[in-house]
């Protein structure tokens, strides 16, 4: 059984991570401009 996040990961699992970082963090900047904008 192999750990879930290893050191070296494939391509698929290096690119299921970039794309999921990436939507984590349009999230976190929605969350601030939700924050600011609202009164």
């Amino acid at each position: 059984m192999q750990p879930v996040l290893d050191p070296n990961p494939p391509n698929g699992q290096k690119k299921m991570l970039l794309v999921f970082g990436s939507f984590f963090a349009i999230f976190v900047i929605i969350a601030i401009v939700a924050t600011i904008a609202s009164p």
